[in-house]
């Protein structure tokens, strides 16, 4: 029987357990804060890293120390207005612009495939069975990352059981919980099987490669080939991303990161003619706020737009 801590334990995706206790590690130990706190004692808090960390690092260690008290059965300090108007004042003179990752474009994508493909023929050729594997299993993560869209904590929770792919036709991936999905319902992802940088066949060759018949789809391999048990940790796909762009002789690969395959899909989605709510269907975002983040126009000056209401140039006298 499953323990009555389990569910409770379940409830809690495992990237917010890590940054709530990485939140009242901060405020105690770096900081030398008491829990339960006050109001009183998170404006002084606030106060001493305002401008030092970014103001949605700010946000987040608020809302896990608002949510401690809560769990904990105390009143929570972080509702008091005199800390929600030290945020707003935080904002106000220390503002900072969104940092946003590098979208992948199609063409860098091809560039890194490419890449993948002729180094997976040489270590086939040269019989190392280890690149093999690792080449397979970064092309399934780089196209089913592109195509889908999907974040990196989503790709290193890809479990094969809930992947049904046929070849030549398209693959239905299953995620029981997602980061917008607060009712825990689950989502349904469906990918076409394309001509060419198709995620379907790669998925496929990664599992016939593998030989992987169950559990998570992206797993850690060591030097000897061995492959983890457990699926690869989200937080590794940036570095593992990166130094493939970087093998494939991609420029400035440290302005790229796990939302580079969502960015980057949905900005050439957009640019080839995807209405907007098309696309928020696709990907899976619920309001057309987190939608613009991350559609880059080809047009960022509205340059062609502004072109074409301008009236005609008068002609010149003679």
């Amino acid at each position: 029987m499953i323990a009555i801590d389990d569910y409770l334990h379940a409830a809690t995706r495992e990237n917010t357990r890590r940054s709530y206790r990485a939140a009242v590690k901060h405020f105690e130990e770096e900081w030398g804060g008491f829990l339960p706190a006050t109001a009183d004692n998170l404006v002084r808090y606030l106060a001493r890293y305002a401008g030092v960390l970014a103001h949605n690092t700010l946000k987040q260690r608020v809302s896990a120390l608002g949510q401690w008290h809560v769990e904990q059965g105390f009143p929570d300090p972080t509702r008091a207005p005199v800390v929600r108007k030290m945020m707003r004042g935080i904002q106000e003179l220390h503002p900072a612009q969104e940092k946003r990752a590098r979208p992948l474009q199609l063409d860098v994508l091809e560039q890194t495939v490419a890449w993948l493909e002729r180094e997976h023929e040489l270590a086939r050729q040269q019989g190392r069975f280890v690149d093999l594997l690792r080449y397979s299993r970064d092309k399934a993560l780089l196209l089913v990352g592109f195509w889908r869209g999907f974040r990196s904590d989503e790709l290193a929770r890809l479990e094969i059981e809930r992947v049904e792919a046929v070849a030549g036709q398209g693959m239905r991936i299953h995620l029981p919980r997602t980061k917008t999905d607060r009712s825990l319902q689950g989502r349904t992802y469906l990918t076409p099987a394309l001509s060419r940088l198709c995620p379907v066949a790669a998925y496929l060759d990664w599992l016939a490669a593998s030989g992987l018949r169950s559990g998570p789809v992206l797993r850690g391999i060591d030097r000897w080939g061995r492959i983890s048990e457990e699926a690869i940790h989200a937080a590794s796909i940036i570095p593992l991303l990166r130094r493939l762009l970087h093998s494939a002789g991609v420029a400035e690969v440290h302005l790229y990161s796990a939302h580079s395959l969502r960015r980057g899909f949905a900005s050439w989605a957009s640019a080839n003619g995807w209405e907007m709510r098309t696309l928020m269907e696709y990907v899976g975002w619920k309001n057309l706020n987190s939608a613009s983040r991350y559609v880059d126009s080809p047009d960022p000056y509205h340059r062609a737009m502004l072109e074409r209401l301008l009236p005609p140039a008068p002609a010149s006298g003679r």
